[in-house]
């Protein structure tokens, strides 16, 4: 009888491991909450109308859909049972003999956690519609405001000087500065203000100093309100303090502060540091020889890593293509290979022509950057038709600084 892996998660780590495992003589069941499969990278593109949806998503069935070994649930994992070997789910109960957690990373909202409905993210494909409907709902509004009330609603601020906090922040300067004055030319672009609050004293912490400092100069070049050790404490009725009591009136703040582990229940005995689940050199969950953990979920802490490798797309695609030569292994009765991080470099993008890229051995930043960044991620989303459709996209923007902004196929109503 075949043996069973389930994997829980359609991200990047989940999909690499099934893709390895579709031609074994293996039983791969893939559950995920959602039926496609969402390149979250480009999210920010999705939030700021560069890009429909369909473009960045793509249907987890059609991926292995002539992949006899691979099936797809769509379900919620709600717990695991290994004295058992069974998931509890929304649509039952499923067994495995072997089970590889690839459940990602959601919002990590610290000490805002009892208010973090009043804030906008940009983990799921929803989040991003919703953010768009609401910045294009403001920019409706402020036409029929009267000018003084203008720059109050149309205050917008981001929290976190990461790759996500600035690769948006540069996506709305550019909408503010290319776009607006040709859709929206009854409202005064001085009065759209971009703020990006960052409580370190520079952004991109995890890259070198020379990405950073580009990345500085190229938010503040479109016009972007960057402050740097600016501590968010406290956000109500609309207006958002940092440490020192300065303050601002808005009522769209988007949380790109940091994220943490998404575990599933029933391995709370192996949660660590970032809400992540403990795992060996094998990618095996401690003390279950038959549960496996990648990507941001997994924190393999050692020497090297004392916080766990990096949560990037490229780790968690690396363990999932390590983690099906080692099932096959385990599943023959042979001994694993202990996992290595090949650390194949980071970016980020802060605009057209403007872009930061560290290397092992080479960074670089703008133009060349940007064009290597498009190119990477290209080459790295699902199907042709998306490739081909984001590759147009991204041309005619190039090429006539203007993007197709978005609809407002559903109106956002605040919490």
């Amino acid at each position: 009888m075949k043996k069973r892996i389930v994997i829980i998660g359609a991200g990047f780590g989940g999909l690499a491991l099934a893709n390895c495992l579709k031609s074994k003589d293996l039983e791969v069941v893939l559950i995920d909450k959602n039926n496609f499969h969402n390149f979250q990278p480009l999210l920010y593109q999705v939030a700021t109308g560069g890009l429909e949806p369909d473009s960045i998503a793509y249907p987890i069935r059609r991926i292995f859909r002539n992949a006899d070994h691979v099936k797809f649930r769509l379900a919620e994992v709600e717990s695991i049972d290994n004295a058992n070997t069974i998931l509890h789910t929304s649509i039952g109960e499923i067994a495995y003999d072997y089970l590889v957690i690839a459940s990602g990373s959601t919002n990590n909202f610290f000490n805002f956690e009892p208010i973090k409905n009043s804030f906008f993210t940009l983990k799921t494909v929803t989040d991003a519609l919703d953010l768009r409907s609401f910045i294009m709902q403001k920019l409706e509004k402020a036409i029929s405001e009267i000018k003084d009330t203008q720059e109050e609603l149309i205050n917008m601020v981001i929290v976190g000087g990461g790759p996500a906090g600035i690769e948006l922040a540069g996506a709305i300067a550019e909408m503010k500065k290319y776009v607006l004055p040709k859709d929206f030319p009854e409202i005064n672009i001085d009065n759209v203000h971009v703020h990006l609050f960052e409580a370190s004293p520079k952004l991109l912490s995890a890259m070198s100093e020379e990405s950073s400092k580009a990345s500085l100069q190229f938010l503040q070049s479109l016009g972007v309100e960057v402050q740097l050790n600016a501590k968010v404490v406290k956000y109500e009725n609309d207006i958002i303090y940092l440490e020192g009591d300065e303050h601002y009136k808005t009522d769209l703040v988007i949380w790109a502060a940091g994220v943490k582990g998404n575990p599933i229940k029933g391995l709370s005995e192996q949660i660590v540091s970032g809400n992540r689940i403990a795992v060996n050199e094998f990618n095996q969950v401690m003390d279950a020889s038959n549960i496996f953990a990648i990507g941001d979920v997994a924190a393999y802490i050692n020497e090297k890593s004392p916080r766990g490798l990096p949560m990037l797309a490229q780790v968690a695609i690396q363990q999932g293509k390590h983690l099906a030569k080692n099932i096959v292994l385990h599943s023959e009765g042979q001994d694993l290979k202990p996992f290595v991080y090949n650390n194949k470099g980071t970016m980020a993008t802060i605009g057209r022509d403007k872009a930061v890229v560290d290397l092992p051995k080479w960074k670089f930043q703008g133009r060349f950057a940007w064009f290597v960044w498009m190119f990477i991620h290209l080459v790295s989303l699902v199907g042709f038709r998306n490739k081909l459709v984001i590759l147009i996209n991204w041309a005619q923007s190039y090429f006539n600084y203007d993007r197709p902004l978005g609809l407002i196929i559903r109106r956002y109503t605040r919490k």
